[in-house]
C-alpha cells in the first residue's frame, strides 16, 4: 500500500494558520456561551443569593454622537435640516427633554427610540454647548 504525503508551502501554512485564528475568534464566544443545564441552575441560585447590580446611568455623550450629531454636529453648532445651534439655545433641561421626546419641526421624536433616562442624559449633555 502506497501512502501519499501532502506537503504545503510556507505561504499555505501561514494562510491556514490565519484562517484558524479568525475562526477561533468568531467561534470562541459562541462556544463559551454553550453550557449544560447544571450551569444555568448554578447561575439562577447565585442570582438569588446576590443583589442585582445597578445599571450604569446612560451616557449622554454617546447617545448624542449616535443620534444627534448628524444634524447638530459634534459641537452642537452645525444646524443641518433646521437644527438649532445648541450653543445659542436658551431652553431649560425640561424643555430639551420635551423636545427630544416629542420632536419639533424636522427633528425626530425619540419617544419609543430612547428610554426616558437616555433622553434626560442627552438633554443634560447638550447643556455643555451653551455659550454664556
Amino acid at each position: 500500500m502506497r501512502e501519499h504525503l501532502v506537503y504545503s508551502s510556507p505561504s499555505q501554512v501561514s494562510t491556514m494558520k490565519n484562517m484558524f485564528i479568525v475562526a477561533s475568534v468568531f467561534l470562541a464566544p459562541y462556544l463559551m456561551g454553550c453550557g449544560g443545564e447544571d450551569a444555568s441552575k448554578d447561575d439562577a441560585s447565585a442570582k438569588t443569593q446576590k443583589e442585582e447590580p445597578v445599571a450604569d446611568a446612560p451616557d449622554g455623550e454617546k447617545i448624542f454622537r449616535t443620534y444627534c450629531v448628524t444634524c447638530h454636529g459634534i459641537d452642537g453648532k452645525m444646524g443641518l435640516n433646521g437644527a438649532k445651534d445648541l450653543g445659542l439655545a436658551t431652553t431649560t433641561v425640561e424643555e430639551r427633554i420635551e423636545q427630544v421626546t416629542n420632536g419639533k419641526g424636522l427633528m425626530t421624536a425619540f419617544e419609543g427610540i430612547l428610554t426616558p433616562e437616555e433622553i434626560e442624559a442627552v438633554a443634560q449633555y447638550t447643556l455643555q454647548f451653551k455659550t454664556e
